[in-house]
């Protein structure tokens, strides 16, 4: 891809976290300002963009590049977690897919 969107409306906020959670996981609420990495067919809130000390710095706008499970297509999308991806449902948040290759797919998120 020859253009970037990185950057673009970029808006992190920070939460504690439970569990296991890594830079690049898909992050859902779990009560009140606590984080933990979504499992499969939950609708997510972000991207973990690191974790330190028990807190998850979390992007909950702009641009990111997440991996894909089957077949996603551009424009608005209800995606959910697939694990460590993201797949397409008949419920979750529409969420505008802009890229789209083989392994991942860039997101407005």
């Amino acid at each position: 891809m020859n253009i970037k969107f990185s950057g673009f409306n970029e808006n992190v906020l920070t939460f504690e976290y439970t569990g296991t959670l890594n830079q690049g996981d898909l992050v859902k609420m779990t009560t009140s300002c606590k984080v933990t990495k979504a499992a499969a067919n939950d609708s997510f809130i972000g991207v973990c963009v690191n974790t330190r000390n028990g807190y998850a710095a979390v992007q909950l706008n702009g641009y990111a590049e997440i991996a894909k499970s089957g077949t996603v297509n551009v424009g608005y999308q209800k995606l959910v977690s697939a694990g460590n991806a993201v797949k397409t449902a008949e419920t979750g948040i529409d969420r505008l897919v802009i890229y789209v290759d083989d392994t991942k797919v860039g997101i407005i998120l």
